[in-house]
């Protein structure tokens, strides 16, 4: 397996990174991590071991800086600049297009609270290049219009005691102009701390993409390895 740090270049900053390929990998999933989290999350990153057994590569990105996020404990306005995030998501998409590790391999997106929100952005606007999208205790209610417009199927999951954000989704799913999907994982609260929440998480993001991107894959006459959707 293919597995260490990377520095990505966008626009005039560097964004920290963690990337695993392994081999015949069917498809990569990059992460939008959620407001005051990044690629350290232990939560994601359990759930981007249980892709990377599932054959999947993953991508944990910081979106911010660390001077970004120093501001951002402070301020915590840049963790809800949905269009700064998610065009920082799209500029890593544009990476890993170029990176000879991952250039052939269909992308999915996995989006964390506020991340999440951008990772639908991202989707709405480069619906060529995004096979499908997850979201785990997100904010897609933050995404706005761009819900309508969004084309990758979409698999929402939620804490059935996470209320208020049961709501939101509830609400978001009924904008989204693609096939979705909302799931409730019982007694869950936010942060999935419950026994055996997560890795019910991780097994539902993993058939998720399993099925998207590796039928993405075969129309695109790649099966097993991905494929090229970029135009």
């Amino acid at each position: 397996m293919d597995q260490g740090s990377v520095s990505l270049p966008i626009g005039d900053v560097r964004l920290a990174g963690d990337l695993a390929v392994r081999p015949n990998a069917r498809g990569v999933v990059l992460f939008a991590h959620g407001s005051g989290s990044g690629r350290h999350s232990p939560r994601n990153r359990y759930v981007a071991a249980a892709l990377g057994e599932a054959g999947l590569a993953t991508l944990l990105l910081d979106l911010l800086t660390d001077s970004e996020e120093a501001v951002d404990r402070d301020r915590a306005e840049l963790r809800f600049d949905i269009a700064l995030l998610a065009g920082r998501l799209a500029a890593a998409m544009d990476w890993l297009r170029e990176d000879p590790r991952t250039a052939a391999l269909t992308i999915g997106l996995f989006g964390a609270s506020t991340g999440a929100a951008a990772a639908l952005v991202a989707a709405a606007e480069r619906p060529l290049q995004v096979a499908a999208v997850v979201s785990r205790g997100g904010r897609p209610d933050l995404a706005g219009p761009s819900l309508g417009l969004v084309r990758a199927p979409t698999l929402l999951v939620v804490g059935g005691r996470d209320r208020i954000v049961l709501e939101l989704n509830r609400s978001a799913a009924e904008q989204l102009g693609a096939e979705h999907r909302l799931e409730v994982v019982p007694d869950a609260t936010h942060l999935f701390e419950e026994p055996g929440t997560l890795e019910r998480v991780a097994a539902l993001a993993g058939d998720w993409f399993r099925r998207w991107l590796e039928r993405e894959a075969k129309q695109n006459g790649q099966p097993g390895n991905g494929a090229q959707r970029w135009t």
